[in-house]
Order: C-alpha cells, then sequence, then structure tokens
C-alpha cells in the first residue's frame, strides 16, 4: 500500500486555513498515487483547540470542511483525517475526538479516541466522550485498523501508574489487522522522543503488524509539537522517519506480507542526532516563528540588557523572524555597567538588528521624586530596585503599543521558579520564550550562539547579575546556578520532598530555603506571559498550584530514627 504521510502544522481554532493544509496534502497524495492519506489528529480544528469546542459555530465549521473536503477529494484516495464527531450516547460529553475514513465523497467509518488524557497539559476528558470498540477499514485490499495517539500509550506509566484499564493495541491485534495506523499530536519535551520511539516500537512488536504514526508538528500558544511521524514494521524497526520540528510530507511503500530482515532500530533518522540545547534551540524557534505568525505579530521587541537571557532571547527572535524583524532596546540605570552597554550594543551589531538606548534615570527619578513624601524616608530596599525593573517594563510595553511589536519576555525557568523577576518589570510581554529553560541551559544555548560570533565572550564569563543595585550579583540572593538547578529540577519535574533533596546530598537549609522561594511565588508565574513548554513539567497549563496556602515543609523533612513519618 502506498501511504502518503502528512505532517502538518495546523492553528488552534483556524478551521479555513487547517482545511486548505488539509486539501493540499491531499492533492499532493493524489499525484503520487498514493492509495491512503494520513494526517494527524484533529487536523481540522487544531491541536489543542480547548474551550473553542464548546461554541456550536466551530463544531458545525468542522463539519463544514469536512463534507466539503470529501466532495472535492471524491475521485481521490482515501484518506484518514483528524476531526470532531457529534456523540451519540445520551450522556456525557457531546463530541468525541475522532479519526474518521473518507473516500468516495463520503465517510465511510469513524473511530472515536477510547483513551482521553487528563495529565500534563491534557484536559481531554472536559470536552470529549470516550469511544468504546475498536474500529478497522478495509483500504487497497488490507485491514487497517485505527488508533489516535494516547491510545498507543494505555501501558505506559504516568507517575508509576497505569491509567486506563483498556488496550486499544491489543483489541486490534485479536481483530486480525494487518496494518495499524495512530494520527497523534503528541506534545514535545526536552528527552521525550527516545521513549515515544521505543514505547511506539514495543506496540509494533505486540501487535505483530507494521505501524503508522504521523504526529503533528509547530506550537499552539504554549504547546509545541515537533513531529518526527514514523513507520514501524512488525519488529518494531523504523522504516520512515520524517524530520523534527518542520512541516513534511512524504509518501511511502508498506507491504505487511514482507517477510525480509527487520529494519535496524537505528535505520532512521539519517544525519547526526541533536544536542540537548541544539533540540532545545529549534523547538524555542519553532514555537517562537509559530506563535508570531498565528498571532499576526510578526516583528519582536527585546530588552536587550548585555546579559546572557536576553541575549539569548534576541537570537533566538533574530532566527525566528530575521533580524529585519527584531528591535532591541537597551534600558541603562543607575547601576547599570558600561561593560552591560557595550555588550548590548556589540550584539545588536552583529545580529544586524535594529538597535536602541533609552536610559532610565529620567522617569525612574521621577518616580521617586513622586514617591518621596509618601515612603517618608523610610530605607532603600527591594521597591526601589523593582522600581528600576518597571520603569523599563512600562517604556517596552509602551514601544510594543505604539509600534504593533511583539514584546518577549527575558526570563528564565529558574529565575521564574524563585520569583527572581518583576511583576509587571521584566515579566512585561506577550510570550516568555525561555520560561521554561533553566539557566544552566540557557548558558548552553549562548555558547551555541557564541561559536557564531553572535554574542560577546564577555556575556558568558561575567558573574550574572540584575544590576539593580550597587555591585550586585544573583550569587547575593540565590545558590550557585548548577545547584539551584539541581534541586530545581529534582522538585518541579521529579516531585522530589525536602527530605528527598537532603537525602540526594544537598545542603538542607539551602534546599529548604529554595523550596520556600519556589512556594512563595506562585502568584508571580500565575501572572505571566505564557511560556513555551520544552521540558517535562512546564509552569502553566500543565502547573496548577493554588496560590492562597501555608507554605508548609515540615511533612517533607526526613522522619528522625524511630520515629513514625509524618502521616
Amino acid at each position: 500500500m502506498r501511504i502518503a504521510l502528512a505532517q502538518l502544522d495546523t492553528t488552534a481554532g483556524d478551521i479555513p486555513g487547517n482545511r486548505r493544509l488539509v486539501a493540499a496534502a491531499w492533492r499532493a497524495a493524489a499525484e503520487g498515487r498514493a492509495d491512503l492519506l494520513v494526517v494527524p489528529e484533529l487536523a481540522l480544528l487544531g491541536y489543542p483547540p480547548r474551550d473553542l469546542l464548546l461554541r456550536e459555530s466551530v463544531l458545525r465549521a468542522a463539519e463544514a470542511a469536512l463534507a466539503s473536503l470529501a466532495a472535492e477529494f471524491s475521485a481521490g484516495p482515501a484518506a484518514i483525517l483528524g476531526t470532531v464527531v457529534r456523540s451519540t450516547a445520551a450522556v456525557g460529553p457531546a463530541i468525541a475526538n475522532a479519526a474518521v475514513l473518507v473516500r468516495s465523497g463520503q465517510v465511510e467509518a469513524t473511530y472515536a479516541k477510547r483513551l482521553l488524557p487528563t495529565y500534563d497539559v491534557f484536559d481531554e476528558r472536559r470536552y470529549f466522550a470516550p469511544g468504546e470498540e475498536a474500529t478497522v477499514v478495509e483500504v487497497a485490499g488490507l485491514r487497517v485498523g485505527l488508533l489516535i495517539c494516547e491510545d498507543l500509550w494505555g501501558r505506559d506509566l504516568v507517575r508509576g501508574r497505569r491509567l486506563y484499564a483498556a488496550d486499544p493495541p491489543a483489541d486490534l491485534a485479536a481483530r486480525g489487522v494487518d496494518l495499524v495506523v495512530s494520527i497523534s499530536a503528541s506534545p514535545y519535551h526536552g528527552g521525550k522522543d527516545s521513549h515515544r520511539r521505543a514505547l511506539l516500537a514495543g506496540e509494533a512488536r505486540r501487535m505483530g503488524v507494521p505501524l503508522v504514526a504521523v504526529n503533528l508538528v509547530g506550537g499552539n500558544d504554549d504547546v509545541l509539537f515537533d513531529g518526527r511521524s514514523r513507520v514501524f514494521d512488525r519488529h518494531g524497526g523504523v522504516c520512515v522517519e520524517l524530520p523534527a520540528f518542520e512541516p513534511a510530507f512524504e509518501i511511502v511503500e508498506v507491504d505487511p506480507s514482507s517477510t525480509g530482515a527487520p529494519a535496524a532500530a537505528d535505520s532512521a533518522p539519517s544525519g547526526s542526532p541533536l544536542t540537548a540545547a541544539e533540540e532545545t534551540r529549534r523547538a524555542l524557534i519553532m514555537g517562537l516563528r509559530g506563535y508570531g505568525r498565528k498571532t499576526g505579530l510578526g516583528t519582536a521587541l527585546v530588552g536587550l540588557s548585555g546579559g546572557i537571557d536576553s541575549a539569548v532571547v534576541a537570537c533566538l527572535a533574530v532566527e525566528a523572524f530575521g533580524p529585519e524583524q527584531v528591535w532591541t532596546v537597551a534600558l541603562p540605570g543607575p547601576f547599570t555597567a558600561a561593560a552591560s552597554n557595550e555588550d548590548a550594543a556589540t550584539m545588536a551589531a552583529a545580529l544586524r538588528v535594529q538597535h536602541s538606548v533609552i536610559p532610565i534615570m529620567g522617569p525612574y527619578g521621577a518616580f521617586l521624586s513622586a514617591l518621596e513624601p509618601t515612603f517618608d524616608e523610610r530605607v532603600t530596599d527591594v521597591t526601589e530596585e523593582n522600581l528600576q525593573a518597571r520603569t523599563r517594563g512600562t517604556i517596552l510595553m509602551a514601544l510594543s503599543n505604539k509600534f504593533g511589536h511583539l514584546l518577549l519576555t527575558t526570563g528564565n525557568k529558574s529565575e521564574v521558579a524563585v520569583g527572581y523577576c518583576t511583576l509587571y518589570g521584566d515579566m512585561n510581554g506577550g510570550l516568555a520564550v525561555i520560561s521554561d529553560v533553566w539557566k544552566t541551559r540557557v548558558y548552553e544555548l549562548a555558547r551555541l550562539y557564541a561559536q557564531r560570533g553572535w554574542i560577546p565572550a564577555r556575556v558568558l564569563e561575567r558573574p550574572p547579575s540584575a544590576e539593580l543595585a550597587p555591585d550586585q550579583r544573583d550569587s547575593d540572593s540565590l545558590p550557585p546556578y548548577d545547584v539551584l538547578d539541581r534541586i530545581l529540577e529534582a522538585r518541579i519535574e521529579r516531585g522530589a520532598s525536602l527530605g528527598d533533596l537532603v537525602a540526594a546530598g544537598e545542603d538542607p537549609a539551602v534546599a529548604e530555603r529554595v523550596l520556600r522561594m519556589v512556594e512563595r511565588n506562585e502568584y508571580k508565574r500565575r501572572q505571566m506571559a505564557p511560556g513555551l513548554k520544552v521540558s517535562p513539567t512546564a509552569f502553566g497549563v500543565g502547573w496548577r498550584m493554588p496560590i492562597a496556602r501555608p507554605v508548609d515543609l515540615s511533612g517533607e523533612r526526613a522522619p528522625a530514627d524511630g520515629e513514625p513519618a509524618p502521616g
């Protein structure tokens, strides 16, 4: 069978635009004499459509798009499309997440996704009724079983537990299928793909038939999709793999009756594997470019301080939008080092972007003068430091409003985690590009750009500082970033307790101080701009912590010998 794999970059809610993408793929499949076209999960609506699914007008538009596609390509190859369908159940959600087989101008079969995830960024049971039955269709004389994304992940463990009793792959295998097709919108995070590839290979082996898995690519708001659609043989070997982080189309020959040697497990992809930093860079560029295109904000504004975080954000913006679409602004204040101004100017020249310098001493001084009678000679403290950041934030937002540029915030995940950022100051902006990137990874990205000559070496060598007070350094109030990131990653991404951290060798006082900072600063994270998710646990839709609660770590301390564990 000739199968066309269409790895599409769809937009949530843009049904006309998504229809055009599907139509273009269908035409290409017809021209390539494919027997079957396969597109990703919910391709007609874009993933995740979230509460757009609660609008009747959106559902009707998706139905109309499906009907018009079926009519337009009535003489073309069959297609397996991702869309929504009305649920026939008397109770529960009114729609289902579906894969439909379209052929000869009509929908011949419909499969409703059976396993509906509700962890991390997923909330599918809020919208969808689960399917209950396996679906097998006939294409080119072969029995083809249908699955949708999570249906293949039923035996995977989430926090150490299986979440589902149903086993859709086993049900298809029992039906005697020749081939399985899975459409998916499997979100990206660093390190996930090797696990996903192994899991899908294992399911192909368990079913004993080839598996075609077509995945979404691109970014919708904070959630990124890396593509990497694959075809596995019945032994779990990878026969074909589409590229990461870019749309792709390929027609492949799949012969379930072949008795040849299995494909080698490492037979695809070709080329050198990406390093962790390079993969993060490509994911962020894809997400930033997509966010700009899908919101209509294709020009970027970056406050370039001469520090490492804003330097990396500026480089990412140039790669995403092009240098002519990026404007950097230096906002020197009373404690800005001359080296910071010099490095910002040097970097802007290397990037070939428009660069402006707007000193903040005047407006900052005006704020102090206005507040002086009310402050009543109180001691200078963090209030005045934050006021500098808020002065900068006000100026940057004014530029964003006046010229229509997308203001990019520059805070990294380490800072966001412990509240080392200023509300209505450096947190101002429309997209938090590196808010899910640890500081140590920011340095890795900076070294990549320094190799190109985009970031001056001194930016990497100088001790990091917010420059809001004389001779200020981050290390005045934070542990070294390698220590900080180790504690934060264990806590946020693996759920480690204070006792776990101490048992792993962390200094008890340092670990407790860091955890208290994390707990106290949830209110800031709730107000930050959306960020691009590149880690297993990102602040935002996949992180749901209450704000108004006590910070109590007493139950997390390891019990003394002979004492019962706190209950």
